[in-house]
Order: structure tokens, then C-alpha cells, then sequence
């Protein structure tokens, strides 16, 4: 029976570390931490988050800059904003919450931010800087799973990982990090021809493509750690993975639950780019 890896007690570690390190520089320097969030239109579900990163802020002692916009929008009112945030000192991480209403261009929106107030590691150079590894932030999810796989105390460095999703936000940026920890590394997709092969090989096995537990316990090889970033809503309304955790923990020998599992560690890795953000700035 696999050890279940607890993100939010993961989480609220990194997040009393970085509650400490704030507390020492604003003592120090006697600055002040400040992370934006954008939020465009009603969306339920982006409301949450965006509440959460607000609770986050408020709990490692950054300051929280809200903007919430009317749905009608227009790119160039949205352009903006963002130019005011990039040239704002208080601010040292901007965060435009997606999805954006689809009149709006998410791709020229990421583009206009700053690489330095960049904390979603979004634009394209900080991208470019993850593949070649030399990176200041990472991407808040692949970021967060390996928090979760160094707690396990599992040695990436050999092992053979297998990442099963290729967006731009998870699945490539994972198997990057993954690299970088000397990871033998797979990626698989919808594509691949024999799904199942491909991860009963997987000593790490990370699953990231949003279909509800897509992996079986028979999928996976006996005494590998499992990490599912899927957050899928059922049709009764419970909350499930791309793992199927019941049949999948019998074999694991680490596993993440959905949810309590990677979820907390976003927030948390979040936090710990625009502490990077802000230290970076005051090393200039």
C-alpha cells in the first residue's frame, strides 16, 4: 500500500519558509513584497483561485494587488494595465489569471509581462531559460511535483519518468525539470501508441492530461511514485485525478491524492517565484 504524499502539509512547510525570509528582508531592507493578480470576466472557478492567492499572500506577509475587470474588456485596456504593473515598484509579480474571455489574446497578453514579474514563467523567455536550465522561475505546478518527489526522499538522478500529458503549462515543463534531475525521461500523449507499456516502465509517473483516472493500477509497475496533477469534476460533482487512486495505491509506493495532493503546491511555488522576484530586484 503506497504512503499517500500530503501536499498541503508540503505546501504550508515551503510557505512557513518563505513567511520567514519575507519577515527577514522586510527587517533588512524594510521593503514590502507585492504580487498583482488580474482577473478578467466571471469566471467561477478562476474567482476561487484568485481568492486563494489572495489567503496565500496574506499568509507569507506579501502585499495582494487585485484587479478584477468587466468581462467586456478590450485587449488594448488590458495592454494597459499590464505596462502600468511592469513599470510599478511595488509590484513584484504579475499574475494574469486564465482563462481570459476569448475576445481577449492570451498569448500577446503573457508576452507583454515583464520576465521579471513573470511569476507564472510563462513568457517565452523565461521558457527558453527552463530548457536550457538556467532558470529564476519555474512553472508553479512542475515546480510544485518536484517539492512533492524530493519529499519522498526518491532520487530522481536514473530513474526512468514518464510524463503523461505535452501542454505548455505542465507536461513539457515537467519533463524539463525532470531532465535537469537526471531523470530518464518519456513523454506520452494522445498519441502514443501503447499507453500502458509506456508507464508500467515509469519509476516516476507523472499524469497530466485531464482525462478522469485514465491510470490504472494495472498500468503501473510495482513500487513507483505517482503523482496526478489531473483535477477533473465527475458527473456527481466529486473531484477525482487522471489516476485511479483506489486501484493505483495498492501498487505505488508514493501516490498523490485529488485533491490535497499537487493543488496546495501551486499556490505555495507561486509565492516562492515573487519571494525570487522581489529578491532578484533588490540584487540589482
Amino acid at each position: 500500500m503506497a504512503k499517500i504524499i500530503d501536499g498541503k502539509a508540503v505546501s504550508a512547510q515551503v510557505k512557513e519558509n518563505i513567511a520567514k525570509e519575507v519577515a527577514q528582508l522586510k527587517e533588512k531592507h524594510g521593503i514590502s513584497i507585492g504580487l498583482a493578480v488580474v482577473i478578467v470576466g466571471n469566471n467561477p472557478a478562476s474567482r476561487i483561485y484568485v481568492n486563494n492567492k489572495k489567503k496565500a499572500c496574506e499568509a507569507v506577509g506579501f502585499e495582494s494587488f487585485e484587479y478584477a475587470l468587466p468581462e467586456e474588456t478590450t485587449q488594448d485596456e488590458l495592454l494597459a494595465l499590464i505596462d502600468k504593473l511592469n513599470a510599478d515598484d511595488k509590484v513584484d509579480g504579475i499574475l494574469v489569471q486564465l482563462p481570459l474571455p476569448k475576445h481577449l489574446d492570451e498569448k500577446i497578453v503573457i508576452d507583454n509581462i515583464s520576465p521579471d514579474k513573470d511569476v507564472d514563467a510563462f513568457h517565452p523567455v523565461n521558457v527558453g531559460k527552463i530548457m536550457i536550465g538556467d532558470y529564476s522561475f519555474l512553472p508553479c505546478t512542475p515546480a510544485g511535483v518536484m517539492e512533492l518527489i524530493a519529499s519522498t526522499g526518491v532520487e530522481i538522478s536514473g530513474k526512468e519518468c514518464v510524463v503523461v500529458g505535452r501542454s505548455n503549462i505542465v507536461g513539457k515543463p515537467m519533463s524539463m525539470l525532470l531532465l535537469h534531475k537526471s531523470g530518464t525521461v518519456t513523454i506520452c500523449h494522445s498519441r502514443t501508441k501503447d499507453l500502458a507499456a509506456e508507464c508500467k516502465r515509469a519509476d516516476i509517473l507523472v499524469a497530466a492530461v485531464g482525462v478522469p483516472k485514465l491510470i490504472k493500477g494495472d498500468m503501473i509497475k510495482e513500487g513507483a511514485v505517482v503523482i496526478d496533477v489531473g483535477m477533473n469534476r465527475l458527473e456527481d460533482g466529486k473531484l477525482c485525478g487522471d489516476v485511479d487512486f483506489e486501484s493505483c495505491e495498492k501498487v505505488a509506493s508514493y501516490i498523490t491524492p485529488v485533491p490535497g495532493g499537487v493543488g496546495p503546491m501551486t499556490i505555495a511555488m507561486l509565492m516562492k517565484n515573487t519571494l525570487t522576484a522581489a529578491k532578484k530586484k533588490i540584487a540589482l
